[in-house]
């Protein structure tokens, strides 16, 4: 599952890249205690290690405290409009498929406005690293409902409860065909590093669902799975070819009783022959564990889907060499626009 994306790399003299280098000089402006933070810190982490010249990299966001992101990182960088950045960074990879195209969004910007904009670039597997931060709430707003929020949720727009059935941002990616689905907590930062790795080297649509809290609008809104006392009981890690295995003591797993999962209990080391494997290839296990929740079930954290297939910009790229191929020429745009499908209106 190597990228083969042809970025160019840091010429071996070159000096090496540090978190230092894609810290920019802007303060960051997020209310103390906020997980996006913990997102910033890992992404200026990881990028130095990929070997990607810093003018390569473009952060892309829409609208929202999340949107705030390009701000902080010492590359190019866009603040789009509300929901808007996924178009916006489709048209950068594909004029400009040698760089790296990431998308700063959250679960209001993303998921609500942005939602159609969001599922098509998913689709068509436009080579993008999307980070989805979702805290359940419309944080920059001051309070409001958001997609994601839990049915029955009292907010400032919805003070007897929402009565709206919230999205499935995992279940929502898988069905809009992207090849790299994940999910990670905002303050696991080993998981959430290995996670990004991944996706940063994938080539396609790659889709990480962030748990983050939103310390001010909606503290708390992870806290059973993130929390240190219940989070080992709360979640089970998906790594490919191992089976669903958690607890404290690793004496819990997931296994399927007939078409639907179920959780069944065994002795610490003793794990039943017949527990569910993980396969990151399997898109109708992805779309399962996609709808495992709390309370009945642990939530599953890490890679959901990864798959290969030819990203956006390839496809585009391959008709246009098959096209200069037909004609036998290079293409001329004054030819083009003086050509047979046009006419003269008469005085």
């Amino acid at each position: 599952m190597e990228n083969k994306e042809e970025l160019t790399a840091l010429p071996a003299h070159g000096p090496m890249l540090t978190r230092k280098d894609f810290v920019s000089d802007q303060m960051v402006r997020w209310c103390p205690g906020c997980g996006d933070f913990a997102i910033l810190a890992t992404v200026q982490k990881l990028l130095p290690s990929l070997g990607i010249p810093r003018e390569k990299y473009v952060f892309v966001s829409g609208i929202g405290c999340s949107s705030r992101f390009p701000y902080y990182m010492n590359t190019y960088g866009f603040h789009s409009i509300h929901g808007r950045a996924p178009t916006l960074a489709t048209g950068l990879k594909c004029a400009r498929p040698d760089l790296q195209v990431w998308v700063i969004t959250g679960d209001g910007d993303g998921l609500s406005i942005g939602g159609n904009h969001l599922i098509h670039a998913l689709r068509k597997n436009v080579d993008l690293k999307i980070l989805l931060f979702n805290n359940r709430i419309y944080g920059l707003t001051k309070g409001q409902l958001s997609p994601t929020s839990e049915f029955g949720k009292k907010t400032k727009s919805t003070p007897y409860g929402s009565t709206d059935q919230p999205i499935n941002p995992i279940a929502l990616a898988l069905a809009s065909e992207a090849t790299f689905v994940g999910r990670v907590i905002d303050t696991d930062l080993a998981r959430f590093a290995q996670v990004l790795e991944r996706a940063a080297k994938h080539k396609g649509s790659a889709l990480i669902e962030i748990f983050q809290n939103c310390i001010v609008f909606n503290d708390g809104a992870w806290n059973e799975v993130s929390d240190k006392a219940t989070r080992d009981e709360n979640n089970v890690d998906l790594i490919h070819g191992q089976p669903l295995i958690f607890g404290k003591n690793r004496d819990k797993g997931i296994r399927l009783n007939g078409f639907k999962p179920e959780v069944v209990t065994f002795a610490p080391g003793q794990p039943p022959k017949d527990l569910l494997v993980h396969d990151e290839t399997s898109a109708p296990l992805a779309y399962m564990l996609a709808h495992m929740e709390r309370p009945d079930f642990p939530t599953p954290q890490g890679v959901f889907r990864s798959v290969q297939r030819p990203a956006l910009h390839e496809l585009i790229d391959g008709q246009i060499a098959q096209a200069r191929k037909a004609s036998g020429a290079e293409p001329d745009l004054q030819a083009l626009l003086r050509g047979s499908e046009t006419w003269t209106v008469a005085a």
